[in-house]
């Protein structure tokens, strides 16, 4: 597939990019390659290939979701350099 400067450019302006004459021209043989390359894989794929998202097959691993004891609020506010109304107080940043 030969992609024109004219259709570079409509991409280009769906796109929102504003490209010059000069690299209308370096995308539109660049994209030429992408797409031969597309066209390649899609010609290997025949109907006996079942199409796939990865070469393979992939399980997730979950660990059990079990409750543990954590902090406490008065453990943790223990450890904190200020406390103020059981918070943790904080240096003021915005100036409010």
């Amino acid at each position: 597939m030969t992609l024109t400067n004219a259709d570079v450019a409509r991409l280009a302006d769906l796109a929102r990019l504003d490209l010059t004459p000069e690299e209308l021209s370096v995308m539109a043989g660049q994209l030429d390659v992408i797409l031969d390359a597309v066209a390649s894989v899609s010609e290997v794929a025949g109907d006996d290939v079942p199409p796939s998202s990865h070469a393979l097959d992939l399980t997730n691993v979950f660990r059990v979701d079990e409750v543990h004891q954590s902090l406490s609020p008065e453990a943790a506010l223990k450890m904190a350099p200020a406390v103020e109304d059981g918070r943790f107080r904080v240096p003021r940043i915005l100036g409010e």
